[in-house]
């Protein structure tokens, strides 16, 4: 299907997943403003898709500081207007993030990179997206925008020898599940797709090549299915998709409550603070 005039706003687009989404995007007639850290990359990437035409615009950005993102998304609205997709892409690997020198004196503190760029910079692009959106009315496919970030299985399942990347995409989950929900009455949706094992710059070749003969690398045709089951007029928000060997697309529903008193008490919450973030309903059409 073509998405002929519709435009996208996407983080992380040099290189790996970022990169494949853009391709795709352009491939279905619609026009991309990358944000990267890696400019010249993304210029490259930009260089390879306009060879038909204008169709990959592209900025600096440092997902980490919210200055630089607020300046790579004005950059993008000055030039589309309209912005009808966001893609949260831009992540990073897990580092030795608590202090391992049990000789030292003194404290130090963690390293806390990966949790700036995989969660604060996702939450910075969000904000940055529903904000726009609350401006422009419904596209002709009913919806004032989509927001679509990059998650990972590691934001349901433990794995331990990356606790901040983990936490980190536990917390995009979170808030996809929570947010996404209230979203939708305002005509906004918020997607994640979690894929495993892909294979990108984030890890070595050789993870990659024993992921795959291992038959868990999942084929990154699989993951784009992922991103375009979203397009268009699609109105499922507050989900997380995992991209799992063998299997591909599949709905990760919520963990369920333990019991009744469980319930009552996120009910409660839910009454409690709703209006903290509360739909904007007006007459808007």
């Amino acid at each position: 299907m073509s998405y002929k005039g519709q435009t996208a706003f996407l983080t992380g687009g040099a290189s790996g997943i970022g990169r494949a989404v853009t391709k795709m995007l352009v491939e279905k007639g619609i026009r991309v403003y990358v944000a990267d850290r890696d400019l010249k990359g993304a210029q490259a990437v930009a260089e390879e898709l306009n060879t038909g035409g204008k169709a990959v615009w592209t900025v600096q950005v440092d997902v980490a500081d919210w200055d630089s993102q607020r300046g790579a998304w004005e950059t993008a609205e000055a030039e589309f207007k309209r912005i009808d997709y966001v893609f949260p892409v831009a992540g990073i690997g897990e580092r030795r993030s608590f202090p391992n020198r049990p000789n030292s004196a003194g404290y130090e503190k963690p390293d806390l990179t990966v949790l700036e760029v995989d969660c604060i910079g996702v939450i910075y692009t969000v904000s940055l997206a529903v904000q726009h959106f609350r401006r422009q009315q419904p596209n002709k496919y009913g919806f004032r925008g989509k927001i679509m970030p990059v998650a990972s299985v590691c934001g349901f399942y433990i794995h331990q020898p990356i606790p901040i990347y983990t936490a980190a995409k536990h917390a995009v989950v979170g808030l996809v599940r929570s947010y996404g929900k209230i979203l939708a009455e305002e005509k906004i949706t918020l997607n994640a797709v979690c894929p495993n094992k892909i294979r990108t710059g984030i890890s070595t070749a050789a993870v990659y090549d024993k992921a795959e003969k291992l038959g868990v690398l999942v084929p990154m045709e699989k993951l784009l299915e992922a991103f375009e089951s979203l397009l268009g007029e699609n109105p499922m928000s507050g989900e997380c998709l995992e991209v799992a060997p063998k299997l591909g697309v599949r709905v990760v529903q919520f963990v369920p409550f333990i019991n009744e008193e469980s319930k009552i008490s996120a009910d409660m919450t839910y009454e409690r603070s709703h209006y903290l973030h509360e739909p904007i309903m007006d007459d808007r059409t």
